[in-house]
């Protein structure tokens, strides 16, 4: 599940995120908060009311370890300012000094499907140029959205190398629910036939998947982006 926080209170992010999970819980036996500002806002609190297994995510920040300089986290600013990054950037103890940089924009650019805009373009330059960090060499995406706008990270010439946790609430879901990655390999087509799509608590009509089609393609093509 996921909300829209980038203009929202935290309060607000709690409340839509419970909402949510009353809403999916009778449909699953595991929830994923696809979500960094929802994990941070809410997690406590879901895990709390409910009893179905509830997987958040967070910026992954301990695996931009790194000997070459220091990181730069991107997220939104509720995620940026949550008691949940900065305890687990407390918890980590890392070797290296890592740099907060909210981008509440690029939220608002992946909900309208805006990905390669020049007001894309010039939001990521403008954004990561006037932060005072010295010796970056790697960015953390710390907001399911930003995955969609790695290549024009790049193309801004930022030349650092991106990480995400993404990959890593995979392989918790997979882990709870005995999967074996290396053995089944996910055909895209075929679990679009299965997967039920909403948009708050509406199921999308047929018109209305080319839409997530669309996204899905985008977040196949950064993937290869590293």
């Amino acid at each position: 599940c996921e909300v829209k926080p980038h203009s929202m209170s935290i309060d607000e992010i709690r409340a839509l995120s419970i909402d949510a999970v009353e809403f999916l819980r009778p449909m699953a036996d595991i929830i994923v908060i696809a979500c960094n500002t929802a994990t941070s806002a809410a997690i406590s609190d879901l895990r709390q009311k409910f009893s179905i297994p509830i997987i958040g995510m967070e910026p992954a920040v301990k695996l931009g370890q790194s000997e070459d300089g220091n990181i730069l986290v991107i997220a939104t600013p509720a995620t940026i300012k949550g008691a949940k990054l900065n305890e687990l950037l407390k918890r980590s103890n890392l070797s290296y000094k890592t740099y907060l940089l909210p981008m509440p924009k690029l939220v608002e650019f992946a909900q309208n499907m805006e990905f390669d805009s020049p007001s894309v373009k010039r939001y990521i330059a403008e954004q990561i140029t006037q932060i005072n960090a010295t010796n970056i060499s790697l960015l953390v995406l710390g907001c399911t959205h930003f995955n969609y706008f790695k290549k024009e990270m790049k193309l801004a010439n930022l030349g650092l190398d991106f990480v995400d946790g993404n990959f890593g609430t995979i392989r918790h879901l997979a882990h709870t629910i005995g999967v074996d990655l290396g053995k089944n390999k996910a055909d895209i087509a075929e679990l679009m036939k299965k997967t039920k799509f909403f948009i708050s608590n509406l199921e999308i009509t047929p018109s209305e998947i080319p839409l997530f089609e669309k996204c899905l393609a985008r977040a196949k093509m950064s993937r290869s982006i590293k």
